[in-house]
Formats: structure tokens, sequence, C-alpha cells
């Protein structure tokens, strides 16, 4: 039989434990016999990680740029556990949360509803989107350890050398801060994608934040949304007939298990980081879940149990 020709390779990222292993298997037996696979390979196993000092994860994220399609297979982000067992020169950041910040994107997952695995929340029939902002965040932070008393602040610097300056706290003995960043013209692309991903399926549009809290960084999420919701797609959605919510991220949670599902949840980072495990393990598997990322680049995602994921089911699957 003659294979299926390639014309443009994809980007190639192999991972950590099982999902090497399933990889190679995925490629040997369904994909190798038929297609003249052409790849331009890099391994993001923690090990080699570390040996490039990451540089390896940026340069994966730069070709799926140049080529637009890429496999990724599940890495590991290490914990301080994991700087002894692989004697790292420092803990590495996620090598998601990198390669998402480079192609600016918008995470859409989506569970898979498999006759004969029920949801574990009764009334959802319907799957549940979590669109999660690809973006800033923790994930793109800034921390420090405080050792001691002493006044910690926000300054930004402006091109002309005016600062602006902020408390965050005064510290009379040990502690820790951390600052995080976010851009408007990424907020601006998150809603668009939201948006039109919501009226390409057809589905209801929440999005969620905390602004009575955070007044000024979730105000601006959810001001943008609305300002770019009211001057761009407050008509589309009417006359597709769907609309666009928004709540408070608690308010969210709570009518969340009570909705029969079928709409999209729009998080911030972290947020969608969360709920779309919360969300996709309800409806019965963290590895039954449809991910599309709506960025020049599409990224397939293989995914395994790793061992700290798998460690406590051991006595029950014993048993």
């Amino acid at each position: 039989m003659e294979k299926i020709q390639m014309t443009t390779p994809l980007v190639e990222m192999d991972g950590d434990e099982m999902t090497r292993i399933l990889w190679k298997m995925i490629k040997d037996e369904l994909l190798l016999p038929f297609i003249d696979l052409k790849t331009e390979y890099y391994d993001l196993g923690l090990e080699h990680r570390n040996e490039t000092n990451d540089q390896v994860t940026v340069d994966s994220a730069n070709a799926t740029k140049k080529y637009g399609v890429a496999v990724k297979c599940a890495t590991i982000t290490p914990n301080a556990a994991r700087m002894t067992e692989y004697h790292l020169k420092e803990m590495w950041k996620s090598p998601n949360g990198t390669i998402r910040a480079m192609l600016d994107g918008t995470v859409f997952r989506a569970p898979i509803i498999v006759k004969g695995i029920e949801p574990c929340v009764k009334n959802w029939k319907k799957p549940i989107t979590i669109a999660r902002h690809a973006y800033g965040d923790v994930y793109k932070n800034a921390e420090m350890r405080i050792p001691g008393p002493g006044k910690s602040e926000l300054v930004y610097t402006a091109e002309d050398g005016t600062e602006t300056r902020e408390l965050i706290h005064n510290f009379t003995g040990a502690g820790v801060i951390q600052g995080m960043h976010n851009l408007d013209n990424s907020i601006e692309s998150f809603a668009r994608s939201c948006f039109e991903y919501a009226l390409s399926t057809k589905q209801d549009l929440w999005f969620a934040s905390k602004d009575t809290i955070s007044k000024k960084y979730d105000h601006r999420f959810k001001d943008i949304f609305q300002e770019i919701f009211d001057a761009e797609y407050k008509e589309k959605f009417a006359e597709a007939g769907i609309t666009y919510f928004y709540t408070l991220i608690d308010d969210a949670v709570a009518r969340i298990m009570k909705a029969e599902g079928g709409f999209i949840w729009a998080c911030k980072n972290y947020d969608g980081d969360v709920m779309s495990d919360m969300v996709s393990s309800a409806f019965g598997s963290l590895c039954d879940d449809d991910f599309c990322s709506r960025i020049p680049a599409r990224i397939l995602r293989v995914r395994g149990c790793a061992r700290n994921r798998i460690a406590p089911l051991l006595p029950s699957l014993k048993r």
C-alpha cells in the first residue's frame, strides 16, 4: 500500500514517563505503516530540558509558529522533590505555560461524552467547554522570598523615567510576594476567540472572574469582554439565539453544578487550568478531552498518567 505523503513536517514534542511510550506506540503502529511521516523532533523530557536550560521548549514553540501544527506529549513540571530526583539546575517552568505564552492562544477544552461513562454530576447532559486564556497570570509571574522585615512595592517605570508606586505590604517578618501581568491585546484576542467559538458552535458563553476583589486586574478582563461584545458581537449573538453572560467566579462554580451543560465557560489562565480538570474529571476522565487552540498553530496533545497522579489510585486498583 502506498503511504500518504507529507509535504510539511509537524513539530514532534516528546515528553516524560508514560507518554514517551504511548507516543512511540502510536507512531509505530498507527502512523508509520500508513504515512510518510515527516517531523521536526524536540525532546521535552525533563532531563533534556535541564541540559538545554529549557531552550528546547522555546525552540519547539518557535518551530510550531513556523510549521503551524505540532504533537506534544505530556511533560513534568518539576517541584522540590523532582529537583533532587532529576538533579535539576533549577525548578524549570511549565513547558505548556511557556509554549502557550509564546503562541498567545486560547485553549478550548471540551469533554467527550461516551455512552456508558456517566458524569458524576447527574444533571450534566451536554458537554461543558472550558475556554482558557493561554497567556499571563501565575504562568508568567515573578516571585520573591522575603527574608525579614521591610517594605515591598509595585513599581512601574515609564519610558520617560517617571515612576508609579503602589505599596504591596509592610513586612514585619519573613514572607513571599508574587507579581503577575497581562496584556490588553492578549485579553482582546482571548475575548474575540471566545465570541467566535460561541458563534461557530451555537453555544451560550459565560465569563467569570473576581472583579469585586481584583478591581484593576480582573476588572480589566471584565471591561474588555463587555466592550468587545457590545461593539462587535451583541447583534450577532442575538441573531444566533445565544447569550453572553458575566458573573463572579464563585457564582459560576455554584451555577455550573446545577446546569445541564451545553455552553462555553471562559476563564482566566489559572482558573481555566483548575476548572478544566475538574469538569473533565467529573465527566468521566481527564484523558477524554477534545483540545482546540484558537491560534495560527494547532497542537494535538498526547496524555498519560504521571506517577504523582496514579499513585493515590494504586491501593484501590490492587483491591
